[in-house]
């Protein structure tokens, strides 16, 4: 990993893209409504929760996983020959997203079914993810 090829405003806009992403996914236009079922939660629940706590802390971690990401796909050293270099790009930064996102999909899928969830719950939050590690992906490939 070079880390001077590290775009890190790049890294900045895919943390708030998955962030943004998120209150679109979980907006009762979208999954909200379903997602607050599968949670056994009400609006009034949901409403009276913390947001500087929730919305503070999913920044930063929508943050932190864009940072990881984008060491992930930082180009290879200079000293490395052309041949094996690799050049991130936004197809192959969605790639990397996608597969980054299977990963957490199946980790959600596995805490869920121990905490005996339902499928719906695995697809709401699962998918989520899996999307927004995909737009993050395209994000830091495409502003090389």
């Amino acid at each position: 990993m070079d880390p001077s090829s590290i775009n890190w405003l790049a890294i900045l806009v895919a943390g708030i893209s998955s962030f943004i992403l998120g209150g679109v996914w979980y907006s009762p236009a979208l999954f909200g409504n379903a997602w607050m079922k599968e949670n056994n939660l009400s609006e009034e629940a949901v409403r009276a929760g913390n947001k500087s706590k929730i919305f503070g802390w999913s920044f930063i971690l929508s943050v932190l996983m864009a940072v990881n990401l984008g060491m992930f796909l930082a180009d290879s050293p200079a000293s490395c020959p052309v041949e094996c270099a690799q050049h991130t790009d936004i197809s192959w930064g969605a790639i990397a997203g996608f597969l980054a996102g299977i990963w957490v999909f199946a980790g959600i899928a596995i805490v869920a079914l121990f905490e005996q969830k339902s499928f719906r719950y695995i697809l709401i939050n699962g998918g989520y993810m899996l999307v927004a590690l995909t737009l993050m992906g395209a994000i830091i490939g495409l502003w090389r």
